[in-house]
């Protein structure tokens, strides 16, 4: 008996018929012999209308400040919110397995055994106990997890871990149970080499190493969450992502390149020199301008932010035009993290000493991954050519042993992935079919 952890997004869910088909395929897959416990995302785009609906109640008029009359929304009650989408999607889904004559019991994050750190919102994962999981699939039973969320060790509060957390819930769980393979169901039919609503003739990747993923991933691809992938490859958890909408063979990520995992027996392992192309819209740049030439300021710099809890990715350094014995220092953090940020630094501007800050949310992020690129020679120069023929200007650069990075303009971004993809051959015959979901 193969012990399998499924988890279902929220377009699989997204409305009633929809999770009568997802029940239908768990009810099939414990059928089959297998032991099943499922973790659930919000239905649709409950989980951004709940967001907009917590904005519109916290909109305060011109002449009443939020301190004076003591309505803040504060984290914590964001959590509360929040986590009340997956519960709802994981209820509804028990009822649809017992309707089709199979038993099942439905869990929260806390109920699961998930216990996290206290930061509100963006919450990690410090221990997993799932007793009441091994219990339920023990006696029988379909255990239905609620993503995304699980609870403070410390306070007992209700945690959230962001945006994708139900991903990395699914893997949690799969490593403590020793899960056989955690299955993660979305509305395509597995990895693509790009967003195939961005590039409709992107091509599905059938096996891909846990290293690639995790640029792409890191990159801005939405398809696995960048936690979820680091947690499947620390802990050697085989992840087989693919559509609640058909039955078709989805993308095996391999967590150990000595791993032989193969779809079909005798199918090797192909390493492509590009894997894919990924494209993040939801990052911001900021400038530090007029920074003090000196040992030690950088590092003042990114303790404020790690300070603010803001996630860094690139950073560049320039000699600064605004004034000699001066730098400037960009790097691009989650938009969500920008006004935090912000605030930080220019609490500590007198400080630090730097001169002014620019911030700019109109930005896209567009990479270029693939193991292949380490001994292959002319990437980088068709690469900068495919931009350069499409009229992208670029902000910043970044590379690694797999990766190229650039910052361009966000109006420019759809082009400029296209334009790559295609460059690198990477364009399949047939268009790339998406079931469902919105993609906000």
């Amino acid at each position: 008996m193969s012990l399998i952890v499924q988890k279902f997004g929220g377009s699989s869910v997204s409305d009633a018929e929809g999770i009568k088909r997802v029940a239908t395929r768990i009810v099939d897959t414990q059928a089959a012999g297998n032991q099943v416990v499922v973790v659930v995302s919000a239905m649709g785009d409950s989980t951004d209308e709940l967001l907009d609906l917590a904005e519109q109640v916290t909109l305060y008029p011109e002449e009443l400040s939020p301190e004076a009359d003591g309505l803040v929304s504060s984290a914590r009650e964001m959590d509360m919110l929040l986590s009340a989408g997956e519960r709802i999607s994981m209820a509804l889904l028990a009822m649809a397995i017992h309707r089709r004559g199979a038993s099942a019991q439905s869990f929260t994050g806390s109920q699961a055994g998930m216990f996290t750190d206290s930061i509100h919102g963006r919450a990690r994962i410090i221990d997993v106990s799932p007793h009441r999981i091994r219990t339920a699939i023990e006696k029988g039973d379909v255990a239905i997890v609620a993503g995304f969320q699980g609870m403070s060790r410390d306070s007992k509060d209700i945690t959230t871990l962001g945006r994708g957390g139900s991903d990395t819930t699914a893997v949690a769980l799969a490593a403590a149970l020793g899960a056989d393979v955690c299955e993660i169901y979305t509305d395509v039919d597995g990895v693509y080499t790009a967003d195939p609503r961005v590039v409709p003739a992107a091509r599905k990747i059938d096996l891909i190493s846990s290293e690639e993923m995790l640029e792409l991933a890191a990159s801005g691809a939405k398809i696995l969450h960048l936690r979820c992938v680091e947690y499947a490859r620390r802990f050697g958890v085989p992840l087989h992502v693919r559509s609640s909408f058909s039955h078709n063979e989805g993308t095996w990520v391999i967590p150990d390149p000595d791993t032989s995992i193969t779809i079909q027996e005798g199918e090797p392992l192909e390493q492509p020199i590009i894997s894919g192309v990924a494209h993040d819209r939801s990052e911001a740049k900021v400038t530090v301008i007029g920074v003090p030439d000196i040992p030690g300021k950088a590092a003042e710099i990114f303790n404020i932010m790690a300070g603010a809890h803001a996630n860094i990715d690139m950073i560049v350094q320039n000699i600064s035009t605004h004034g000699s014995g001066r730098t400037d220092i960009s790097f691009t953090l989650p938009i969500v993290d920008g006004k935090e940020a912000l605030a930080a630094l220019k609490a500590a501007q007198s400080a630090v000493g730097f001169e002014s800050i620019e911030y700019n949310e109109h930005i896209g992020k567009l990479s270029l991954i693939g193991a292949g690129m380490r001994s292959n020679p002319g990437v980088s120069a068709r690469f900068f050519k495919a931009l350069s023929d499409t009229g992208v200007n670029i902000d910043l650069i970044s590379t690694s042993e797999i990766r190229i990075s650039v910052v361009t303009a966000e109006d420019k971004l759809d082009a400029a992935v296209r334009a790559v993809h295609h460059a690198f051959d990477l364009d399949a015959g047939s268009k790339a079919t998406v079931y469902g979901g919105t993609g906000r």
